[in-house]
């Protein structure tokens, strides 16, 4: 690798962050584009989807600057897709630009790209070089949702917890707003952008009345708002319905009246039932993963949490811990009594940080630790 490989593709991955909020379904990209004695020539990232990719933006800017791309590098945090979706194939933009050398993140786990795109760079006489695998991973974690999902089908599912010390997440009447502070509300609010959807249960709509929207950073796009509603009985002036952002109603109830006032209040309704009455989980997940959901972010009470830990449909703990103790209330998770400390499912810790006056841990399951 060329010296300036590795600040370049940093650049172009603090470029790639500007795309959270914004570029969804679509993976967040940065791209540099300029010339290995240190000029620049162009920056871009991905826009919103059906806009430009991150290459495409670069290289606009490049010819609205007037520059001359003829072997110019390029570096850029995923593979250029190689085919026609919403936008036409990167790798044919790179190609007709005329640059030389192009300095690839990571690759793009989509089934009509996985490799295609620097295959046609290398037929096309351009050199292609890869990032070190410090840098693939940080490419990677910005895209975790993107890429689960092209992996295994499904989205990354992210579970929020605010709690006190002693792991309480309310009082035992419900009463929870507001254990943690200002600036871990503001952190969480950070972390909803990210996500294409963010999904709660009943119990915390009929308690809390949240609205599940992105207020407290800025964001050019808002993510669906999902309710877990087995028997459908959100009411019709739930502060989750009105704009901004789609909502999507999961039942396994067929109440037409009560269907018919929610879809006339805004809500989308999708039967997906279970046993016992209750909504089929991982049926739901697999739907979203069909509307592109790449990251889901679930904010719920201890009984969802539960049963979305109990049918392993979580990929990583999101949790705040507030300087307080509460004594009795209710639990992260309503995960029940386990028989031995072998059965506890253990999981890795991946980030400690000090948030205001909390602390924000995250988790991974062991199978999905960062390499």
């Amino acid at each position: 690798m060329h010296a300036l490989d590795t600040p370049r593709l940093r650049e172009a991955l603090a470029l790639a962050n500007q795309s959270i909020g914004l570029s969804d379904p679509n993976p967040r990209v940065g791209c540099v584009i300029g010339r290995e004695d240190g000029t620049v020539l162009a920056r871009g990232f991905t826009q919103a989807a059906g806009q430009a990719h991150a290459e495409a933006a670069a290289l606009q800017a490049a010819r609205d600057a007037g520059a001359d791309l003829r072997g110019a590098t390029v570096w850029v945090t995923l593979e250029p897709c190689a085919h026609f979706g919403r936008t036409p194939p990167c790798s044919q933009a790179l190609i007709a630009a005329g640059v030389g050398r192009v300095v690839i993140g990571i690759g793009d786990p989509h089934p009509r790209v996985a490799g295609r795109g620097a295959q046609d760079l290398r037929d096309a006489g351009i050199r292609v070089d890869w990032a070190d695998d410090a840098l693939a991973q940080a490419c990677r974690e910005l895209n975790i949702g993107f890429h689960h999902r092209m992996e295994t089908g499904r989205p990354w599912v992210r579970m929020k917890i605010a709690a006190s010390l002693d792991g309480r997440t309310a009082l035992p009447d419900g009463t929870s707003q507001w254990i943690t502070g200002e600036a871990a509300r503001t952190d969480g609010h950070a972390w909803r952008r990210r996500a294409g959807a963010v999904l709660s249960g009943i119990g915390t709509v009929l308690e809390d009345d949240p609205r599940l929207d992105v207020r407290l950073v800025p964001t050019a796009r808002q993510p669906l708002r999902v309710v877990v509603d087995s028997h459908l009985m959100t009411p019709v002036h739930a502060r989750v319905l009105p704009p901004p952002g789609a909502v999507l109603i999961a039942t396994a109830a067929e109440e037409p009246v009560r269907e018919q006032a929610l879809r006339a209040a805004g809500a989308e309704i999708v039967h997906l039932g279970a046993a016992h009455g209750k909504v089929d989980l991982p049926a739901l997940v697999a739907e979203l993963a069909r509307r592109d959901i790449n990251e889901l972010h679930v904010e719920a009470g201890h009984k969802l949490n539960a049963s979305m830990l109990r049918e392993g449909l979580v990929d990583e703990l999101l949790v705040y811990l507030a300087p307080t103790l509460l004594g009795d209330g209710r639990e992260m998770a309503a995960l029940g009594t386990l028989s031995a400390l072998a059965d506890a499912r253990r999981w890795t810790f991946t980030d400690l940080t000090r948030i205001g006056d909390d602390v924000r841990l995250m988790a991974r399951a062991p199978a999905l630790r960062p390499t």
